[in-house]
């Protein structure tokens, strides 16, 4: 999948943000798992990426919440240990809510990766709400 774990990262995130589930599924490992502000929380296996997304788009629907857009700042933390990674990031996400557009500042995505032969994949991830602005 990806050369570096930063990468990694930032290639799920581009499918997130491209509304791409089968891309996200692609850059994720088999048995990983998410772990999320919305119920039901965790999301585990073969299926997590796209139940996960599926269980998201609802919950939007629900919401009137759409266009959702993370943008990331520099890790603090980047660490690799021979096959194993651990990425932390600032990040921001931007969402119409109801036609008025939200920005979620001060947020953190947290992220274990995993080398196979084809790259690196994202073993797990969670995700920290920050603050919202209107």
């Amino acid at each position: 999948m990806s050369g570096t774990p930063l990468g990694a990262v930032k290639a799920y995130l581009d499918a997130f943000n491209a509304e791409d589930p089968v891309a996200m599924a692609a850059a994720f490992v088999p048995d990983g798992s998410i772990l999320d502000g919305m119920a039901p929380h965790v999301w585990h296996g073969a299926t997590a990426v796209t139940d996960w997304y599926r269980d998201v788009m609802a919950e939007s629907a629900h919401l009137g919440a759409s266009g959702y857009h993370v943008t990331l700042g520099d890790p603090v933390h980047n660490d690799t240990t021979r096959d194993a990674a651990y990425v932390v990031v600032p990040a921001t996400m931007t969402f119409d809510l109801n036609g008025t557009r939200v920005t979620q500042t001060g947020a953190t995505f947290t992220v274990a990766l995993r080398r196979g032969a084809d790259g690196w994949r994202v073993a797990a991830w969670a995700w920290a709400k920050g603050q919202r602005t209107l």
